[in-house]
């Protein structure tokens, strides 16, 4: 893990940097979930001054730092917990119709048929990694890497407000209507993002999620 000074008052971690020792590299995906909630415990116990800490794929940014050089120096002696061993908040239970459009492609990727991708997304338990593209639009890891999909060649002009859908090694939901080239696998009637709400996001980062049947 490396970090590097952005601007005048923030620090970018980045988890995709290899480490000084030659032990073998966690997972990406859970070593930015594990920098994510040490960084979010230690502001809690007043242990860092930071505005802002935003997870994105490979890195972690803390913005609104009143002293990087001093900061980067005490994370840097740091170890983050595993995200397993990580105080998290209850499960949060999506309800989803699998009629997604875009199912049988994705069993075809798959190599398996239908009620067994409704059956595998079912079982996954999802984590927010980070939100990106829209408010409200949490990326979610939990399936294997080996099920990764593709995005479709051209993106649609307009995917609906709560679809559901695969595209790299995430699943998403689409929180308002959008274009957008992500493979779809169902729908959702939940609400994901409400500005009148607090925190306006429903999922937000470290978030457990389950897309279970509707």
């Amino acid at each position: 893990m490396r970090i590097r000074p952005v601007g005048a008052h923030a620090l970018l971690l980045d988890c995709a940097e290899p480490e000084a020792h030659p032990a073998p590299a966690p997972d990406v995906a859970e070593l930015v979930e594990a920098w994510r909630a040490e960084l979010w415990h230690r502001r809690e116990r007043g242990e860092l001054d930071a505005a802002e800490i935003v997870p994105a794929a490979t890195t972690v940014l803390l913005d609104g730092v009143p002293d990087p050089a001093a900061t980067a120096a005490r994370i840097a002696g740091w170890t983050p917990r595993p995200p397993a061993t990580t105080a998290a908040a209850a499960t949060v239970q999506i309800p989803v119709t699998y009629d997604g459009e875009d199912l049988p492609a994705v069993a075809g990727h798959w190599g398996v048929d239908v009620p067994t991708v409704v059956r595998r997304l079912r079982q996954t338990r999802f984590r927010v990694a980070f939100c990106g593209f829209a408010p409200g639009f949490a990326y979610l890891t939990g399936l294997p890497a080996g099920l990764a999909v593709p995005r479709l060649p051209s993106p649609r002009p307009r995917v609906p407000a709560g679809s559901v859908a695969l595209a790299g090694p995430y699943a998403g939901i689409y929180p308002s209507a959008s274009p957008g080239g992500w493979l779809l696998v169902g729908r959702t009637g939940t609400t994901l993002f409400d500005v009148h709400a607090d925190p306006p996001a429903r999922l937000t980062p470290g978030t457990e999620v389950r897309l279970v049947a509707a």
